[in-house]
């Protein structure tokens, strides 16, 4: 059953682990959304996380008999990416709208599976890509759709830290998806590179990148480079965003002026030689001033959860949809078969997700 329009909607989140608590405080603060259930199959972490949060969400270790037994709308899956498909398949057939962490899925095969399901079903299938809702990133999306900056002409991209090398996961896997999200959120259109290149390097020995470099041609000879590194003494969460008519700087880790505009740049003034218009032998270069907008200070998990909520009452896409999940996931599946070829250009899987009819449990077919 359904929650009223102008009541809250009913969630539970699956996974109590790394980032489930962040998801559990945020939706049981929101005004949106009544948080009645945490899952997980550590019952001790589930109950801590239930008597954090407060408002006596019940507890459960099974992911069916939560889906059976709780009145939902919706569920919130922050388990590791490899469960992702299961968990949010089960969900889609039991109704529920979803919101994953990042990645949307382990592979691109499994993440077109579960948009198929979802909007097979009429339900929202959301990607958690959290910086998205940031103010900064917010801000980022706006100055580039009004024009600010003019044309792209590239983004770079620095995400280094001396992190945990992931046991299941290379550093793209694991850094990249925020980088990549969030280029996929600011540019027109979205990221839709029809091939990358990707090189990494392993030196301590454990089997996967741990330092990598991820080039990605965008639309009109622009381009785009993921810098990611677990190795890093120093953490730097830097993008430089250069147009034809201003270079803007987002620097995470200030702030007090994250975001810097600066206008300024490189003229290439056209002369005709022979009756072909080429580009001058000098050029010339502007340097105008520095500013940085204001920014609120809002907490990019509520601004999420408003989202998630107001995309299920709208009946539209969430800002950050299936979809967008998929063109991420797309851009990793090619970067890992970059890496296994030195780091030639691999392709992009950029088919379209094929409509399909949701699939049936052997449950519901019995019930027909």
């Amino acid at each position: 059953m359904r929650s009223p329009v102008n009541s809250k909607l009913k969630i539970a989140v699956i996974g109590a682990g790394y980032w489930g608590p962040n998801l559990a405080r945020n939706f049981s603060a929101s005004p949106d959304w009544e948080l009645v259930a945490i899952c997980d199959l550590d019952a001790t972490r589930a109950q801590a996380l239930a008597d954090r949060v407060g408002g006596a969400p019940a507890v459960f270790t099974d992911l069916d008999e939560l889906l059976a037994q709780v009145e939902l709308d919706a569920v919130a899956v922050a388990t590791p990416a490899r469960t992702h498909n299961g968990v949010v398949m089960a969900a889609l057939r039991a109704g529920k709208h979803v919101l994953v962490e990042k990645p949307l899925a382990d592979t691109h095969d499994r993440g077109v599976a579960m948009v198929q399901e979802a909007a097979a079903r009429g339900l929202t299938l959301m990607a958690d890509h959290t910086y998205c809702y940031t103010p900064a990133v917010l801000k980022i999306r706006e100055l580039i759709a009004e024009g600010a900056l003019g044309d792209l002409l590239f983004i770079d991209s620095v995400r280094i830290n001396l992190g945990l090398v992931q046991p299941d996961v290379d550093v793209f896997w694991d850094l990249a998806p925020h980088d990549l999200s969030i280029i996929d959120f600011i540019i027109p259109g979205g990221l839709r590179p029809t091939a990358v290149s990707a090189h990494g390097a392993d030196p301590l020995g454990s089997g996967k990148a741990c330092i990598g470099y991820l080039t990605v041609p965008l639309a009109g000879d622009a381009i785009a480079h993921v810098h990611v590194n677990w190795l890093s003494p120093t953490k730097i969460r830097r993008m430089v965003i250069g147009g034809t008519l201003r270079t803007l700087v987002w620097d995470d880790l200030n702030p007090q002026q994250r975001l810097s505009i600066y206008d300024r740049g490189v003229d290439l003034t056209q002369q005709t030689v022979d009756g072909v218009d080429r580009a001058a032998s000098t050029v010339s270069y502007r340097l105008g001033d520095t500013w940085s907008p204001a920014l609120p200070e809002t907490e990019a998990l509520g601004v999420m959860a408003a989202e998630f909520a107001a995309s299920i009452r709208d009946n539209r896409p969430a800002r950050t949809d299936g979809e967008a999940g998929l063109r991420v996931l797309a851009v990793l599946e090619a970067a890992s078969r970059s890496l296994v070829i030195s780091g030639a250009m691999a392709e992009v899987d950029t088919a379209p997700v094929p409509a399909d009819s949701p699939s049936v449990t052997p449950f519901e077919e019995a019930r027909r």
